[in-house]
């Protein structure tokens, strides 16, 4: 009977998986899909420890991106030694990037118009995507050439910079490699291959200025972001309205922006011992996001 209780108290996928909420909390997934993603990565991982079986490999990398929890505090839990989680967590997370990675898709023009939500009806049928910058603060190298190169004068902090794209439809298209804080949204978008996936009359929303235009115009595109009363007293009634019709579109965008965040890792503070795993885990974190139901309206029709 000691056995029995001791096995229950151990922290263990086993015990987790009895609860729903309980799973859901900790990995952001239900049953089925945790069991998905088992026999989607099985083949290709290895398992690092001996005491931990492999739903348990798989539910510190999903603790440890959605949590944000550091090795240390993965390592009490399982039981486990700091070194073995670190090793399970560089194993896994880059072969699961690349297992997942296609997730991550770029959608024809007219898989776009089928999914099209309501909300963007009349005025931005002709919506690709709604681009964004993300910024993962990470810690103040030591280096100064590196300082120098990922100080973000936008958020005041070291950073990693990502170009992300949303479909209309609340799902992750596009993701570029990172680059340092200092490095310029036009010279991102230029070498990311962004630009190339982009046809004539195709409509880029944004929430501000971002010094792209002249690029997106050279594939066709038009770029659509709310009216600044920069240098005018007030807005007209047509820039008014269309920033109004924009804010509106922006709010969805926003809370498929916030799921994606709901990775905590993504909020949390990267040690330089972990910057080279940053590119696989935004990969990972964008391909889960993926996973989850849509938060945006879908059409009626």
């Amino acid at each position: 009977m000691l056995k029995e209780e001791l096995e229950k108290s151990k922290f263990s996928y086993a015990n987790v998986k009895c609860n729903a909420r309980q799973l859901l909390f900790f990995t952001g997934f239900t049953s089925v899909i945790f069991h998905w993603l088992l026999t989607k990565i099985n083949d290709s991982v290895e398992r690092i420890s001996q005491k931990l079986g492999q739903e348990d490999h798989l539910l510190v990398v999903l603790m440890k991106l959605r949590l944000g929890l550091n090795n240390t505090d993965l390592a009490y839990r399982f039981n486990e030694s700091t070194a073995t989680i670190s090793d399970i967590c560089r194993s896994w997370i880059p072969t699961m990037a690349i297992i997942l990675r296609p997730l991550i898709k770029w959608p024809s023009r007219e898989a776009i118009r089928r999914n099209m939500p309501d909300i963007f009806d009349p005025n931005f049928t002709k919506c690709r995507c709604i681009m964004d910058f993300a910024e993962i603060s990470i810690a103040r190298p030591s280096n100064l050439t590196a300082r120098a190169q990922t100080w973000s004068t936008y958020k005041h902090n070291n950073t990693i910079k990502y170009l992300i794209t949303f479909t209309p439809a609340g799902a992750i298209s596009f993701l570029s490699p990172g680059w340092g804080g200092q490095v310029s949204d036009r010279q991102i978008t230029y070498d990311s291959g962004f630009l190339g996936r982009l046809e004539p009359r195709d409509q880029i929303i944004a929430e501000r200025v971002f010094q792209i235009r002249s690029e997106l115009a050279a594939q066709g595109a038009t770029f659509r972001i709310p009216h600044f009363a920069r240098r005018k007293k007030q807005l007209s009634a047509h820039e008014l309205e269309t920033s109004r019709q924009l804010s509106r579109v922006r709010i969805h965008v926003e809370r498929v922006l916030g799921r994606w965040k709901d990775f905590k890792i993504l909020q949390s503070v990267i040690p330089l011992s972990q910057v080279d795993m940053l590119d696989d885990v935004v990969v990972l974190c964008s391909a889960l996001t993926n996973l989850c139901k849509s938060v945006v309206p879908k059409s009626k029709q």
